[in-house]
């Protein structure tokens, strides 16, 4: 189909997006997390894109917003008496502090838009799809990720439950003040039994420059990589910052200050490993205060699991190391732990020949940030296709992607669903 007949879809694609990037709990940046005020708000917008799309919209307990659109109830030929499967598309509504409006929405909207298009022109689908708006993968609100994929796919766990926020509020409490006076959460079993699935394909920006650098529009994710985290505690000794000689001294920052400069030089010497120190905080600090505890966050991502778990082994022997040398103390409390995850070799081979025919040319992408596609894995296999993002940048209010990227992004999607649609008659 032409280029230009995709051109109104695109279009309101873009208007919602900067509709969506509107709401928020601060006002004057983007900010939207987990059951707060503003996600409630953008549930009850998409969720009406969703019905003005055809599809039967609910609300789970943990505030994920899912849209249906049942299959074409017509058997096609030779189909006869087979129960139709559901293939789901989907993103995560919630945003880090101070975001962009592409990060996360695209995967959710774009999905609406393309089932519109289909729905404009009489096309029905031999199988069912739901379109998922996550409540929460960005870990800002609690510090575990991917809750909402984690209430999806029945692995939220009682320990997921015991987190708090900032307020002292625990996961549970909040959930059950949503879903009303007296109720009581129980975690859900998961939405569906592997047997009843397609798939699932996820629409994100590239959140790097690859497709910028080659000057491609979009490309298709192989593999997401491992991601390590946790969080590092040096101790040493508080003392005054006029009466304590240097040499005398068990600075805890210090120390944290020497291992941050080794994770960036390791890091560097090491091919395709990434490791980061994204946070740091003196317990009790003071400006006339020798730092006595100072707590630090470690991220370690590679495409391979063995690479990135030896590259986390190595960077904790280097931090007790350095706490030995100081006459320090360093504990370690791990706070995520996800394999690398493969992307399905038939859906990602289908979406390949939809980015050919939209494109011309394919790239594959390996995945560095993590996602939902992580969590659904476990669930049902997984697609996902990058959109390019100006600079690479995500995560900063400057996050964009052109509407001839989208176009080209929402071009490939219909294209997937209707390949999809012969395959699977």
């Amino acid at each position: 189909m032409p280029a230009q007949s995709f051109a109104p879809s695109s279009r309101l694609l873009a208007r919602w997006l900067d509709e969506l990037g509107r709401v928020s709990d601060e006002r004057d940046r983007l900010t939207r997390t987990f059951l707060s005020p503003a996600m409630e708000r953008a549930n009850a917008l998409v969720g009406g894109w969703m019905r003005t799309a055809g599809l039967a919209v609910r609300e789970d307990d943990t505030g994920n917003i899912i849209g249906r659109l049942e299959a074409d109830p017509e058997p096609v030929e030779g189909a006869r008496g087979r129960k139709s499967k559901t293939l789901l598309l989907g993103s995560h509504l919630d945003t880090v502090r101070n975001a962009g409006r592409f990060d996360g929405p695209l995967g959710v909207l774009l999905p609406i838009v393309a089932l519109a298009e289909l729905r404009r022109r009489g096309v029905v689908l031999p199988y069912a799809v739901e379109v998922l708006g996550f409540s929460e993968e960005e870990a800002v609100r609690f510090s575990g990720a991917y809750l909402g994929s984690k209430a999806y796919t029945g692995r939220l766990r009682a320990a997921d439950l015991k987190l708090r926020d900032a307020r002292g509020n625990t996961l549970r409490s909040v959930i059950e003040a949503h879903m009303g006076t007296g109720k009581k959460f129980t975690p859900p079993a998961r939405a569906h039994a592997p047997g009843e699935l397609l798939g699932y394909l996820e629409v994100h920006i590239e959140q790097g420059p690859v497709l910028e650098a080659e000057n491609l529009s979009v490309g298709v994710v192989s593999a997401i990589a491992c991601q390590r985290r946790g969080r590092l505690t040096f101790r040493g000794k508080a003392g005054h910052a006029g009466t304590t000689p240097m040499k005398l001294r068990h600075d805890s920052l210090a120390g944290s200050a020497e291992f941050v400069l080794a994770v960036e030089a390791f890091a560097r010497r090491q091919p395709q490993l990434v490791a980061t120190v994204g946070t740091i905080s003196v317990v009790a600090g003071a400006a006339n205060v020798i730092p006595g505890e100072t707590v630090l966050s470690l991220d370690v991502r590679h495409p391979w699991d063995a690479k990135c778990h030896a590259a986390q082994a190595r960077l904790l022997a280097t931090a007790r190391q350095i706490a030995r040398q100081r006459g320090l103390t360093v504990q370690w409390q791990p706070t995520m732990d996800h394999h690398a995850v493969a992307c399905s070799p038939k859906l990602t081979a289908l979406l390949g020949q939809s980015v050919k025919t939209v494109q011309g040319r394919n790239l594959p992408l390996v995945s560095g940030a993590g996602h939902d596609a992580v969590v659904m894995s476990t669930l049902t296999p997984v697609a996902m296709l990058f959109v390019r993002c100006r600079g690479g940048l995500s995560h900063h209010p400057d996050e964009y992607a052109s509407p001839a990227d989208l176009q080209v992004a929402l071009r490939v999607v219909v294209d997937f669903l209707e390949r999809l649609a012969r395959r699977e008659s």
